[in-house]
């Protein structure tokens, strides 16, 4: 592909998305899915910057399908609320884009859950997210799952011993091990979708190093990574740049189930999208399967081969029932 951007976007009417994160990354894939037409849900867990989100592309997209539902991924409670009120208010979904993601806090934190905050919110928080709008992505049309992994990952290993950094916490190692998760786990949804015939393409994504508040937001604004994002931020390409990969990966129709997508300049770091090789760790089968049943655990979620109907006519949360 050829320096594809937003423009190439396909026609998104009748499509619907759920997009993780009211900044940045998120930010910017929501408005360019509005824009393109689609029915776009921002989710995230502070109330006025998704009020704030959703009135900017009001104002950038009059007449846009997009508004705001409160969702915590740190919180295995908030997400099983947020699939159900998802399930209340619509029959089908398309996209679902697990974007959002906390990055290198300096002291260990938890998660409401008393997980590892990055471990917790970029891959547990998904994983949970996933599952439970997988009965609504099983009646979309021609659905697909992105997740956002990072440049970060390529040296990322993952610890089952220490998953939830109790024995040690480093935080650049962490958040390396969550994103690497957050690959494994593409892979491994597209192998699992594949297997049950669940008709649900799964593909992973990362940004290169962009300009957004997750650095600062995490590591804090006078940390040395805060900083070099400050100061240095020439070094970072903007983010509406750094969205097109999950773009391309979430709406192109030559996107490549079970695929990786980056920036195609500089070592990933920054460019238009191409499909690139993922992090040797993400391709280790055994280990992504070890890790699916271990998230399986820790959750206490499921994805079922099938929508389960009966749950859905009990009135039971959509949330994912039966079978590995």
């Amino acid at each position: 592909m050829t320096k594809w951007t937003h423009r190439d976007i396909p026609p998104q009417q009748g499509r619907s998305a759920v997009v993780t994160g009211t900044g940045g990354l998120g930010f910017e894939t929501a408005l360019a899915l509005a824009r393109a037409g689609a029915s776009v849900v921002i989710a995230g867990r502070n109330l006025l910057k998704g009020a704030a989100a959703v009135s900017e592309i009001l104002e950038a997209v009059p007449g846009a399908q997009i508004r705001f539902r409160q969702l915590d991924l740190a919180s295995l409670a908030s997400i099983a609320d947020f699939g159900t009120r998802l399930a209340q208010e619509r029959g089908s979904l398309d996209v679902l884009v697990n974007n959002a993601g906390v990055m290198t806090p300096p002291q260990r934190l938890e998660t409401r859950d008393g997980f590892e905050l990055q471990f917790g919110t970029n891959y547990l928080g998904h994983f949970a997210l996933t599952a439970h709008l997988m009965p609504l992505l099983r009646r979309g049309t021609t659905p697909r799952v992105v997740t956002l992994g990072s440049v970060a990952a390529r040296s990322g290993t993952i610890d089952f011993e220490n998953l939830n950094a109790q024995r040690q916490y480093k935080p650049f190692p962490i958040y390396a091990q969550s994103k690497l998760a957050c690959i494994m786990f593409a892979f491994e949804l597209n192998r699992k979708s594949k297997a049950a015939g669940w008709g649900v393409d799964s593909i992973a994504a990362h940004p290169g190093i962009s300009r957004t508040d997750l650095i600062p937001n995490g590591a804090g604004r006078t940390s040395l990574a805060g900083m070099t994002r400050h100061y240095l931020w020439f070094l970072y390409q903007p983010a509406w740049m750094g969205a097109l990969p999950t773009l391309f990966a979430a709406t192109d129709p030559t996107a490549r189930n079970g695929a990786y997508y980056g920036p195609d300049r500089l070592a990933g770091m920054r460019g238009y999208p191409k499909e690139e090789k993922a992090p040797t760790r993400a391709l280790d089968t055994a280990a992504a399967g070890r890790l699916w049943d271990r998230s399986l655990e820790l959750t206490d979620v499921t994805f079922s081969d099938a929508i389960d109907a009966a749950a859905d006519d009990e009135g039971e949360s959509p949330a994912v029932r039966a079978g590995k």
